[in-house]
């Protein structure tokens, strides 16, 4: 099962049945699935898809730019002609995915309200009071 949510959500698919499409910009989620009426609107798949899509595109860029460095020795001029438009390039195409399948990741563990209770960050405590 959580595999299966995983797939679905880099397939940018609906965790639950895997049909209905779960973006509605670039990274935007939207609140229900359009073909399960699935809540997705308990993601919190804030910070984790950058980070994960900085790791991937890092170890793939700086491996070849290390292995081109040490076999061909290029200018300066043609890593940075190569290398940055294909970090670019590769963070965007990678974002979506990963973003999915951090939501589906997050669906399949019950994590951020998807679970059968909601979540609390502050475990049933009051909210701060507010000073003017």
């Amino acid at each position: 099962m959580l595999w299966r949510a995983i797939g679905r959500g880099l397939a940018s698919r609906c965790p639950n049945c895997g049909r209905g499409a779960i973006f509605t910009g670039f990274t935007r989620i939207v609140d229900f699935c359009p073909v399960c009426a699935e809540p997705l609107h308990h993601h919190r798949a804030d910070d984790a898809p950058p980070y994960i899509v900085i790791t991937i595109v890092g170890h793939i860029v700086i491996g070849l730019l290390l292995w081109t460095e040490m076999r061909f020795s290029p200018p300066i001029w043609l890593h940075m002609a190569v290398w940055l438009p294909l970090a670019l390039a590769l963070s965007f195409v990678l974002m979506r995915p990963v973003k999915g399948g951090v939501v589906g990741l997050q669906w399949a563990l019950g994590m951020h309200g998807f679970g059968p209770e909601p979540d609390s960050d502050r475990d049933g405590a009051l909210p701060p009071e507010r000073y003017p």
